[in-house]
């Protein structure tokens, strides 16, 4: 088995994940059979019930895993669904092995982080690499961080059992004062990682400047790496460019040969060309406000943001997002949002900014502003239709308020006796679409598989007298709504899936592609 592990060094939020992400699209387009794993060394057991603003969007998975965002980023590059096996986290390894224990799997042996732990991790990265030519794993976090000491104990291990090749990213920072970029916090990062016992085969430097050559030199020499293995991921404004700056200093070379992989393929690269140039080009701009509650952090949104820049791409169009606070548009009122082409709805858990939500909702409903409600977003459309159009005062989800005397969105009987996990409504499932609607002229199809990450559902004791009203319940799921827009408007539908999630570069997602396209 092959295996490029993928650490961090100085800081975190390098890029890990985006270098990562870059290279397996690289060594994919020499013909390679590509996955990438994702380690984070938290003790919770998946992202589900992690604070946005600490970690960013959970990403899910066709399957229904609720994991890191960088597996997002993954998706995209590769151009591939990944599995919640691809995303491991320290709180299921500790969990197994435990549970293990108490099962009597290690038959009474002192169970132990190594071997027992560090087996388990290896085992789990076998499994997944088994059916690929060559598995990428990023390990979360920082050299050093206590917590990451068993991956990267795991990773040493399986330098001695399989093939593999270490890259360390690390921060070169340019000190303004003196016009000089520092090299000693990667020298040190390097030293603790050797340390622990990982040579790496390659440093790839992030840094906001292209790497002089003098620095490249010094941390070849100090790192005890070839000079053409020190690599520069200077920042560029477009990070689907990344993928050309490993190329162009040939890191997916040096992996292959120390692998020992063997292929005569060139890289394949020019659909990606054609997107990158096409996305430097656009004919024309699109303001498009994302209204939510996670806004002082934009990787809350980040599939989001980049489902339009996808779009964005394939249309022509530039879109020039702006986060805006649902309790900035309870504040000062929706008409803020007057110079907006279109808006977004987007989804998320909890009270906060409802109100905000639904006042932008009802000013795109009656200034016919193109508008897409996702998830909650969905949730809260009809919520105002119910109040404002059908006059059910006091109409709102039961999440907000339980003593709604209309629970227009409600849990369904056979999940209020479960905990919270249990009831959540995860990963792809098929959704029929009706004929002559938005959405089936969007798709093109009857039938169509998204992906899903909500608890509460559409009161179907209401569909009657919404459909009555003109508000058109436009896919379904068994029963469940799946999408509901209102015909006498430009674009206003809400989707209770998350489009989102399934965008790529190269497949850009039809909705956004129309919402873009008005």
């Amino acid at each position: 088995m092959k295996f490029v592990f993928i650490t961090g060094g100085v800081l975190s939020s390098l890029g890990k994940g985006i270098t990562t992400a870059s290279l397996g699209l690289l060594l994919k387009s020499r013909g390679l059979r590509v996955t990438i794993v994702k380690i984070d060394p938290y003790l919770n057991s998946d992202a589900g019930t992690m604070n946005p603003y600490q970690h960013g969007e959970v990403f899910v998975t066709e399957d229904g895993g609720e994991t890191d965002l960088d597996i997002g980023h993954y998706e995209r590059f590769l151009g591939e669904n990944l599995s919640k096996e691809n995303n491991i986290t320290a709180g299921r390894i500790y969990h197994e092995v435990i549970h293990r224990e108490r099962m009597g799997y290690y038959l009474g042996a002192t169970v132990q982080v190594v071997p027992h732990l560090t087996n388990l991790i290896k085992d789990k990265l076998k499994a997944i690499a088994k059916e690929y030519d060559i598995c990428l794993v990023e390990i979360g976090g920082t050299v050093g961080d206590i917590e990451g000491l068993p991956f990267l104990e795991a990773a040493r291990q399986m330098g001695l059992e399989e093939s593999c090749f270490y890259i360390h990213v690390s921060y070169v920072p340019f000190i303004r004062s003196v016009g000089e970029q520092k090299t000693k916090p990667t020298q040190h990062s390097i030293q603790k990682l050797r340390e622990i016992g990982i040579q790496p085969d390659a440093v790839v430097c992030r840094g906001e400047y292209p790497l002089t050559e003098e620095a490249r030199s010094k941390i070849a020499m100090f790192s005890n790496v070839p000079v053409r293995a020190v690599i520069s991921a200077h920042d560029v404004e477009n990070v689907y460019r990344i993928p050309f700056i490993l190329a162009d200093q040939g890191l997916d070379d040096i992996i292959l040969e120390k692998l020992g992989i063997r292929t005569y393929l060139k890289r394949k690269l020019e659909d990606w060309e054609d997107f990158v140039r096409r996305l430097e080009n656009p004919k024309r701009k699109k303001r498009v406000a994302i209204i939510g509650k996670y806004v002082e952090v934009r990787d809350a949104y980040k599939s989001l943001i980049e489902a339009l820049i996808h779009a964005g791409a394939h249309t022509g169009v530039k879109p020039e997002i702006t986060l805006v606070d649902a309790l900035e548009v309870e504040e000062k009122g929706a008409e803020i949002l007057g110079d907006f082409d279109a808006l977004i709805i987007a989804g998320g858990f909890g009270k906060r900014g409802i109100e905000g939500k639904i006042e932008a909702i009802k000013f795109a409903r009656l200034s016919k502003k193109p508008i897409l409600g996702i998830c909650l977003g969905m949730q809260l459309m009809a919520v105002e239709w119910a109040r404002n159009v059908l006059n059910l005062k006091g109409a709102n989800s039961e999440e907000f308020d339980k003593n709604t005397p209309y629970p227009i969105i409600h849990l369904l009987p056979d999940q209020k006796d479960k905990p919270m996990g249990g009831s959540m409504r995860l990963g792809a499932q098929e959704i029929e679409l009706k004929e002559g609607s938005l959405i089936h002229s969007i798709y093109g199809t009857n039938r169509i598989f998204e992906r899903h990450r909500h608890r509460y559902e559409f009161n179907n004791e209401f569909r009657e007298e919404f459909e009555k009203s003109g508000l058109v319940i436009s896919a379904e799921h068994k029963g469940l709504v799946e999408a509901l827009e209102f015909r006498d408007h430009p674009f206003f539908l809400g989707v209770q899936f998350h489009p989102e999630y399934s965008s790529k570069p190269l497949k850009p997602h039809p909705i956004f592609v129309k919402l873009l396209s008005l």
